[in-house]
């Protein structure tokens, strides 16, 4: 197999290693860096882990896109230290719980901050300390967050010598349970920026500050949102090891997906593109439904931001559909460009109906109110005794409407506790779900933000008056 290089979506450019892409996070050009080929994996690759551990199935999946970039051994030690060191609180990493016949839940909220996004980011933490003890270099972290990313980026990182954490929020747009999680973190290397906006003017900050080259070169900075290539190979692994759970490669699976930024669902895409078995894949929406009217009309038009009870989805640019966009173009970055620059300037490009009709080849989309959220998360308690957060009925209710083939299993991703979201889920179901005892004191805990406007200059000086020189 010919080693893997990465290339911008945006143009040519110089191909990187694995390792330079994920210390740089964006490219240069302002484009998401991708895999110049996809590894393609046979019927026997996937037989032969049938019944291996996660750390064996996240070491094979991984292999073909690291290279040689780290040394013999190191990746097999740095997916030990972030699964097998008790950070999940469950044998099985990413568990499955069946709810009806053929239909199973992906339980991906067994890591410390109880969300999928330590799926990836405790393994992109301990790989980060690795290159930095082995570079002597310090690093300095932006994210942008709608909830999750944020405390799973902090917790990965916050005893993590050689990084300084800066970490945008929208401010008053998130649960209290997901604020919590970051704010209550004393630590001398993390700051939590509230923004006076939505999560997508903190990712248009966060970008902003990535493609500035000089502000680059002097923090030595990086991101760990999905806009980091490392975060999307990592979050492949779940789609692989359910799939085999249930049978692959002798039957195909099908996914449901809750997502806003288009990172978790275009990690099922990349697992399928591979050689996984998906049948179908069906992206979850809630009333902030852009993805879902892109795929009913072929128009990406972005409207207003809507506050709704599943506030991780509350999302109008979804970054991560750049990179799809970028296949479905057949990798013209050309034609990308065209249509990225529409979206920046008319908040809007349209597809060719053949490219719409392929996109539906590939995906079905649903979206669910708020009413339908409730009433789904009150049947799914009331029919299986099972609580699910907001985001995850998202996914379930997506999945009764778009479920074709009862023979098929189908993974519906559970994306948060339901402890995350405590008052949506009592008031579906009377239950208030207690935090897990390493957090059972969250509320009493003191807070640390610093509240900032939604200004690049204001929220940049902060970040350099704070962060390390490189």
């Amino acid at each position: 197999m010919p080693m893997i290089r990465y290339i911008s979506t945006r143009g040519p450019g110089e191909a990187k290693t694995f390792t330079d892409v994920m210390m740089a996070g964006l490219a240069p050009d302002g484009g998401l860096y991708v895999p110049d080929s996809w590894p393609e994996h046979d019927h026997d690759f996937m037989s032969h882990l049938s019944g291996t551990p996660y750390t064996a199935v996240a070491s094979a999946i991984m292999e073909p896109f690291i290279g040689k970039s780290l040394g013999p051994g190191v990746l097999q030690k740095v997916l030990a230290r972030a699964y097998e060191s008790g950070t999940f609180n469950h044998s099985a990493i990413a568990p499955l719980t069946q709810i009806g016949p053929n239909a199973w839940i992906l339980e991906l909220f067994h890591g410390p901050t109880l969300s999928f996004k330590d799926y990836a980011l405790q393994f992109m933490g301990c790989l980060f300390d690795h290159i930095l003890e082995e570079s002597k270099q310090k690093l300095t972290i932006i994210g942008a967050t709608s909830g999750d990313t944020g405390s799973a980026a902090i917790e990965a990182l916050r005893r993590s010598p050689n990084i300084t954490t800066f970490i945008l929020h929208p401010k008053g747009r998130t649960s209290e349970v997901q604020r919590r999680q970051m704010t209550t973190i004393d630590a001398p290397n993390v700051f939590n920026i509230a923004v006076d906006g939505t999560f997508d003017d903190c990712q248009a900050l966060v970008k902003a500050m990535l493609a500035d080259p000089k502000l680059q070169k002097d923090l030595n900075l990086s991101a760990v949102n999905s806009i980091n290539w490392a975060r999307i190979m990592a979050q492949t692994v779940y789609y692989a090891y359910a799939a085999i759970a249930l049978g692959a490669p002798g039957r195909d699976v099908s996914f449901t997906v809750p997502t806003g930024n288009f990172g978790n669902v275009y990690a099922a895409w990349a697992a399928r593109r591979m050689g996984v078995p998906i049948h179908k894949l069906t992206i979850a929406s809630n009333r902030n439904d852009i993805l879902t009217r892109f795929f009913e009309s072929g128009l990406m038009d972005i409207e207003k931001v809507m506050p709704s009870i599943s506030p991780s989805m509350d999302i109008q640019v979804s970054s991560n559909f750049e990179r799809y966009l970028f296949d479905l173009l057949r990798r013209d970055s050309n034609e990308l460009n065209k249509m990225m620059g529409e979206l920046k300037t008319k908040k809007s490009f349209q597809v060719s109906p053949d490219l719409l009709q392929q996109t539906r080849r590939e995906f079905s989309a649903e979206r669910s109110t708020d009413p339908e959220t409730l009433q789904m998360m009150r049947e799914c308690y009331e029919h299986t005794g099972v609580l699910i957060d907001p985001h995850s009925a998202v996914g379930l209710h997506a999945t009764l409407q778009s479920q074709e083939d009862p023979t098929i299993p189908v993974v519906t991703v559970a994306t948060a506790h339901p402890s995350k979201f405590p008052d949506a889920v009592e008031q579906a179901t009377g239950i208030r779900p207690a935090l897990p005892p390493h957090l059972a004191d969250l509320m009493d805990r003191a807070e640390y933000l610093i509240g900032m406007p939604n200004d690049l200059a204001k929220i940049t000086a902060f970040i350099r008056s704070e962060a390390p020189k490189a």
